[in-house]
């Protein structure tokens, strides 16, 4: 038996997610989970509160469910899977890493990961940058360019990307990997494949107040969460900053601040502020993003620590056991009680968390229903079954 990881959003938990953990669990394995916990790696809110999606997991296939701290969770892809491997790598009984990708030819992504180190790539990335495109295209004709048609394409999906981001993250590890070729439509395709469709589409089902019940286990989200709920907060916050502020945000580079505070000047609604912002070079995950980062108080410095805690929101009794054995091996603090766990961290450690509870106040904003202040304190861990 051995201890897998998996890197997740759970936006909702659907059948492929489950198709996931049943390939891991096929033969005795543990998994702990690491998941976004109330705002994701889009520059959104999550659809449902962190707690019973982390609930879910557990009791669908996950023994144990960590958070992914905010300041790596609503990030790049890059720094979206260090913060995670830190996470993993931090509870010091992780085995192997397993994720979700368009392809499983693990030979080909090894070589993805390893063109980033290349010289000759950087290069090329850097050049495709300054004539006007943005990351991931960049990245896509680099990579055609100086290895293959092939490779580009690899690196053209979502999925594959946070992949070979995984596999940078895990460099220098003795930490194994596992890719499981993704079943049923693409990453955020609105096609429907039998049981299986993409996050994102079950998320508009669900918006439109019509069953996703045909795509996911059997539950259910009671309150769910849009950030269109927390438009006039944001226009608010953008309002009241002025071109220092905004430049001190992270993913804000060679003058964007001055677009932004521009746009913000003139903007009476988010869709009209992001399209006086997007230009090719900005796409708009981007730019969502440096709107939570602003949201929340999140600074550019923020997301280039390491991780410094390992936050429990869900397990079950193989989950407890493993617990037990993070406490004695790992690297990092083990919270399970946010008091007593907060009064532990030191100083860095407090400003990532007092993020990850902001987000969770102001993610109970944008429910249906206004959340309670200060769930992180008074949500209480259970032992599923």
């Amino acid at each position: 038996m051995s201890v897998f990881g998996v890197i997740c959003e759970y936006n909702p938990f659907h059948n492929g997610h489950k198709y996931l953990l049943e390939q891991i669990k096929s033969d005795n394995n543990s998994v702990i989970a690491v998941m976004s916990g109330s705002f994701t790696q889009r520059g959104d809110v999550a659809i449902a509160d962190k707690f019973s999606r982390a609930e879910t997991a557990v009791k669908y296939g996950a023994d144990l469910v960590l958070e992914l701290p905010t300041v790596y969770a609503c990030a790049p892809a890059e720094t979206f899977a260090r913060g995670a491997v830190q996470v993993l790598r931090g509870t010091g009984v992780l085995d192997s890493l397993c994720f979700g990708s368009e392809t499983d030819d693990t030979e080909l992504l090894k070589a993805a990961a390893d063109i980033f180190e290349d010289e000759r790539f950087k290069t090329e990335l850097k050049a495709n940058m300054e004539s006007g495109d943005y990351y991931p295209k960049a990245v896509e004709k680099a990579a055609e360019t100086i290895h293959s048609q092939k490779l580009a394409k690899l690196l053209s999906t979502p999925n594959n990307i946070l992949a070979v981001e995984y596999l940078r993250a895990l460099r220098g590890t003795d930490i194994g990997f596992k890719a499981v070729k993704r079943v049923g439509t693409n990453h955020d395709s609105n096609e429907v494949s039998g049981e299986y469709t993409s996050a994102s589409n079950i998320r508009s089902i669900i918006k439109q107040g019509v069953s996703f019940s045909s795509f996911t286990p059997d539950y259910e989200i009671t309150n769910p969460a849009d950030f269109k709920n927390l438009e006039r907060t944001v226009l608010y916050r953008m309002r009241t900053m002025n071109k220092d502020e905004i430049a001190a945000l992270p993913d804000v580079k060679e003058g964007l601040e001055n677009r932004i505070y521009d746009a913000v000047q003139t903007s009476g609604s988010l869709d009209e502020l992001l399209d006086s912002v997007k230009t090719k070079r900005y796409t708009m995950s981007r730019l969502r993003r440096i709107l939570v980062y602003a949201l929340l108080g999140i600074t550019a410095d923020l997301p280039q620590t390491d991780a410094p805690y390992i936050r429990v929101l869900a397990f079950n009794k193989k989950g407890a056991e493993l617990m037990s054995h993070i406490k004695k091996r790992s690297s990092l603090p083990l919270i399970t009680n946010v008091s007593d766990g907060y009064n532990s961290l030191d100083d860095n450690a407090k400003r990532i968390f007092d993020i990850d509870i902001r987000a969770t106040d102001i993610f109970n904003l944008a429910t249906e229903k206004v959340g309670e202040c200060k769930s992180d304190f008074t949500r209480k861990l259970k032992i599923e079954d």
